[in-house]
């Protein structure tokens, strides 16, 4: 129960306005990054993502939890509709890429389906004009580590394949942050 408690808590800590994020029409700034997929690391490029489709870069404060598990559990049971919508995923947090690989694999979680990302040093956050703000000492996540790195706003951004952003989600819970992500894929894919 106490477990609970603290995720419940945290994740309202946690979800920050997105305030001076990105907009529609702004070119969303490219990034390389360490990612992890079903426990397995390998280098994201948004770049190399685009070729394919929209990708749905989504920013989260930390990976285990309690918003931040219910986002990324959202996205991998809706991975198949995103595909369908011809559009991918990514997440991304100052996570460190040994969390990530944990998180990403987790069939609670990230389940094997979606692709996360470690934006340790938070650069990448700040190009897409999120606030990134410390963890207060002591922070823990819903399996009682101590969290040690600084939180970026839950925002999501939609990427079409020209680099430029179709929407911005933010200031909603994570459950209809994924929702809200999914619909505008299914109508940029009617277009």
């Amino acid at each position: 129960m106490k477990r609970v408690l603290v995720g419940l808590i945290l994740s309202g800590a946690l979800a920050l306005p997105a305030l001076a994020a990105l907009k529609e029409g702004d070119k969303a700034p490219e990034f390389t990054a360490p990612a992890s997929l079903a426990g397995k690391e390998f280098t994201f490029t948004l770049k190399d993502a685009l070729k394919k489709g929209p990708v749905v870069v989504y920013f989260y404060p930390a990976a285990f939890t309690g918003g931040c598990n219910t986002q990324a559990h959202a996205f991998s049971e809706n991975s198949d509709k995103f595909a369908a919508a011809g559009a991918s995923i990514v997440g991304v947090s100052l996570d460190k890429i040994a969390t990530l690989n944990q998180f990403s694999a987790d069939p609670q979680y990230c389940a094997g389906k979606i692709p996360v990302a470690s934006d340790a040093d938070g650069k990448i956050a700040k190009s897409y004009d999120l606030q990134v703000r410390d963890a207060k000492p002591g922070a823990k996540n819903t399996r009682g580590d101590e969290i040690g790195h600084g939180f970026a706003e839950r925002t999501t951004f939609i990427v079409t394949q020209n680099g430029k952003v179709a929407a911005t989600i933010g200031n909603v819970s994570p459950a209809e942050n994924v929702t809200k992500a999914l619909e505008t894929n299914q109508q940029l894919k009617t277009r």
